[in-house]
This record gives structure tokens, sequence and C-alpha cells, in this order.
């Protein structure tokens, strides 16, 4: 016998999860205020039919007293409905009855037909959407004006297939997936009777590969058992469970989070020489990483949503979140799907998961510009020496700075970019920052274009790295147009800077003496700076 069937639930208590359904019908039962049609909707496998036989034996009990609400499961009625031989507890298969013919045959007329020896005639149809439009027509009829005694429990995983008059005449219950600790206890359970060992981290791979259906876990479990007699180890579930390895999965994010790329790229090497298969491992990457970025942005996110682990793994994640700035995950999680989409297509095929793990850890993502090569070969060399030893900005709590200090040390800004990307530096010659407020600074340009350059998603995090780390805190830029701001260069001006330079006078336009003196400081500041001269 198979080991769902063999320990399917007999009464309440035994159920798992679903506690706000069980808790409901608890009470009915207890008050003896019994519905005559239920509606349970939810995933497969997850105790739709159990729960309707658990409650079809406890409304037909005959050792139930007043205010009880289990069945004794002894009496004769309880062993007949536990067998399936009950006469009065009728289970019927809508994908292979969904003609209106078979509704009337199977359930109107045997409805008008009183009990045999039960209180209840119970209903249960399973995958009640398949029936056809006219069979929900004529089981319609049936609920509004239900004979006396029957009670009807309709089960379906798709819901919306119902039609909404038959919705609205049944008691809905909502199942949901089973949580992964809860699978864990049924299994231990199931192994306890069948007096077998096994690693709890076997358990807790098999409860994760089942996704919540605690059919489907049991049936692994099952197969596992077939193979590995007495004691089960982890080698005994690889035969059976497609290999994966969080715990390995775990120790590659904190490899990509402490920037050790060299350890990175041998751990992805030894986990395909292991035999895992690179598709798993980086879906388990991703799992893991949406987990973290939910966890990040609250701890709440992560129960509901995120990947379940158990215990020991939820610490090693925890580690981890506190280390590893939200940003940081989410580029990760961008290279990690942009992996997956390539990676079938690569003749080697850990070769796409390596230069992720290269750019993920020199920072060097946003930095690339495949589309302008080098125009030399010392060019070249310093290029790819940057690429390995270029770190991102540290990134530091958030903080307010004054525009006195931002301006004071704007120099060092400019000197900055000038090494990282020489090609803004005349953007942001022309730009007027603000204060820095909780970590957002605003830049204000005088032309458009120079705003559309800036606010370029890799553009603005080469600038927020460069930020981050001259003002030791974490920066998000804002940009905005300001037409009063005053240019104090006039050096190798483009052509769209002179079309858009529509209120700054010509300069044989501008009268003698006009010229500012602390402007001309600051120009020639400038000049000394970066190395610079006037032409023409």
């Amino acid at each position: 016998m198979t080991l769902y069937r063999k320990y399917r639930p007999q009464n309440f208590s035994e159920l798992l999860g679903q506690n706000h359904i069980r808790i409901t019908l608890q009470n009915e039962i207890e008050n003896n205020d019994i519905a005559h049609a239920y509606l349970f909707c939810g995933p497969r496998a997850v105790g739709k039919t159990t729960i309707s036989r658990v409650f079809a034996k406890a409304i037909n009990c005959l050792n139930r007293k007043n205010g009880e609400y289990e069945p004794c499961n002894k009496c004769e009625m309880c062993l007949d409905i536990t067998a399936g031989k009950s006469l009065d507890v009728v289970e019927i298969d809508a994908a292979s009855h969904t003609g209106v013919d078979n509704v009337r045959n199977n359930i109107i007329e045997v409805a008008q037909v009183a009990p045999s020896r039960a209180k209840y005639k119970v209903f249960i149809i399973d995958e009640v959407h398949m029936l056809s439009i006219s069979a929900f027509n004529a089981l319609l009829k049936l609920l509004e004006e239900p004979p006396t005694n029957v009670i009807f429990i309709l089960c379906t995983t798709e819901v919306h297939k119902i039609p909404a008059t038959i919705i609205s005449r049944c008691q809905r219950f909502d199942f949901k997936k089973i949580v992964l600790s809860e699978i864990v206890k049924k299994l231990s359970s199931i192994l306890k009777k069948e007096g077998i060992e096994c690693e709890k981290s076997v358990l807790e791979t098999i409860a994760r590969q089942s996704e919540g259906h605690m059919r489907d876990a049991e049936s692994l479990l099952g197969q596992v058992i077939s193979i590995s007699g007495e004691k089960i180890t982890a080698d005994n579930a690889d035969l059976i469970i497609p290999r994966g390895d969080l715990i390995e999965a775990i120790k590659f994010i904190r490899l990509l989070s402490e920037k050790k790329t060299s350890e990175a790229i041998t751990l992805v090497n030894k986990i395909i020489n292991d035999g895992i298969d690179i598709k798993i491992f980086l879906k388990d990457l991703i799992e893991l990483l949406r987990k973290i970025m939910l966890s990040s942005i609250s701890p709440n996110l992560s129960v509901k949503f995120g990947l379940e682990l158990g215990e020991s793994m939820e610490k090693d994640i925890d580690k981890i979140i506190k280390n590893t700035d939200v940003r940081n995950i989410i580029n990760w999680i961008d290279k990690l799907i942009e992996v997956q989409k390539n990676i079938s297509g690569s003749f080697i095929i850990q070769l796409p998961l390596e230069i992720a793990i290269v750019e993920l850890c020199s920072g060097f993502t946003e930095n690339v510009s495949r589309s302008n090569p080098p125009s030399s070969k010392n060019t070249e060399v310093d290029d790819k020496k940057n690429i390995v030893d270029q770190k991102p900005a540290k990134i530091i709590n958030p903080k307010s700075i004054s525009s006195k200090e931002v301006n004071s040390k704007w120099t060092k800004v400019l000197s900055k970019i000038k090494e990282e990307n020489p090609s803004l530096l005349s953007i942001l010659q022309a730009c007027k920052p603000s204060e820095i407020n909780n970590g957002q600074i605003n830049l204000s340009f005088k032309y458009s274009f120079h705003k559309k350059k800036i606010d370029e998603v890799k553009i603005k995090s080469i600038l927020e790295n460069v930020l981050s780390d001259i003002y030791s805190s974490s920066i998000i830029i804002n940009t905005e147009i300001d037409n009063s701001i005053k240019i104090l260069r006039d050096i190798d001006k483009t052509t769209e800077e002179k079309k858009e330079e529509q209120k700054v006078p010509e300069k044989n336009e501008i009268k003698k003496g006009e010229n500012d003196n602390s402007d001309d400081d600051m120009i020639n500041n400038l000049l000394k700076t970066f190395g610079g001269k006037v032409v023409g």
C-alpha cells in the first residue's frame, strides 16, 4: 500500500495545515449547524478530499455526542465510510461524469432517496469544474432546494471555471499549500511508525521538492524508502530526487557578497563535477535571492511568499541579509536570470555563470561599454586590469550632508569620475549639486540632454557608486532641470549645448567689464585641476 493511502488522516486532529477550515468545520459539527453545500477549492494534494471524508464521518458517527466533533473511527458507520463501503457517502469524479445525464442519474435521483442508515447523505464531487454547463444547471436546482439531510461537498482546483450561481449557494473554503515544517513533521511521523531512520535534511529536501503538496511528499518518501531500507541517507535520496544543493547555493551567495571571485568559480565547477544540474542550481540561487530581497523589505513578506528552508538554513540566510545591500541583491537576480536564458546555448555549460561571477564580484556589470573598444594596446591592458581590480563603493547607511560639505568634496567627485568615465566629466562640471538629505542628492542641469544622460541606468549607477564612496554614505541621485544655472566654463562646447543655449548671450555680446572675477578664478582652478586649456 502506498504511504499516502496508508497514512491518510482519519480525524480532524491528524489533519495538517488548513487550520482556518478545520476549526470552522469543527465548530459547525459541535453546534449541529451544518450547511447543505460546501465548496473546497485550492491546489491539488492539500487535503480537500481527505477533509471531506473526515467531515462525512464526523456528522454520521454513531458514537459522537453533542458538543463533540471527532468521529470515533470504531462504529460501523465510521468503518464503512473509511473503507468506502457506505451507500450514504457517494464520491463522484466529475472529470469522468461531465454530462447532464450523469448528474441526473448519479446525483439528482439518488439524492431524492432518504439515507439508508446514516443521518446525512453526503455527495463528494471531485474536480467539479469539469461538469458541463447543462450539468451545472441541473445541479443548481438541487442546490437551491436540497432534500432534507443531503449535503454536497464540491472539490475543485480551478474555482474560476465554476459558475457564480453555484458558488453563491455554497460555503466556500480556500485551501493553501502545506508549509515545509508541517510536511517534515508528517514525514517524520510516518518514518517513526515504519521504524526507519532518516536524516532531517533529507526530509526537508523532500518537502521542498513537493512544493507544498502532501501527497507528492509522501510518494517521494515511499520511493526513497524502497531503495534505502531501514536507514535513509542523502546519497539514497539523490537517486530519486533531482539533485540540488541549497547549502552550496547559500555558500555561493556568501562568496558573491564577499567578492571572492576565484572561490565562487571553483564552487560552480565543483557542483558540476558532483553531478548537480547547473539549471537546478541557478533556480535555487534565484529563489534564495528572492527570499533575501523580500526579507530585506519586510520579514513578513519572506514568511508569506519566500522559499521555505528549514531552521539551520534560515540562520545562514539571516547573516547574509545583515551584510548585503538590497540593491546588490536585485543586481544579482537580474544577472542570474540573464544567465538562465543563455546557459542552454553555451558549449561550456558553466561559462555564462563564470562570466557573471567575474562581473558581479568586480562591480563591472554597469561599467563595461562593449560598443566602444579600446583604441590602443595599453588602454586594453588598463581596462582589463580595471575589470579585475575595481571594487564597488562601500555602502554605509544613508545620512544627511550639508551643501557646504557637498561642495567642499565636489572636486574629488570630478576627479574620481574622470578616472571612472571621462565622458561624464564635462556634464558634471555643468551641474549644480544640492545638500544630501537622508541619502538623496539633487543634481540640477541647465540642459535636458545632460539630465537624460545622467538618468541612464548604467550612468546613474556609476555616479551613485562614486558619490557613496566620496561621502561615505549610500546615495541615490535625483535629477532636475534648472534654467537659472550659470555655466562656469566655455570649453569644448558640444553642438547640442550650443543649440540649447538660448538664454546665454554670445561671447562677443558681453560688454567689457562685465566678467565676474570669481568666475574666472573658478575656471582657472578647474583647468589647473584637470590639466586643460582654453582653445580659440
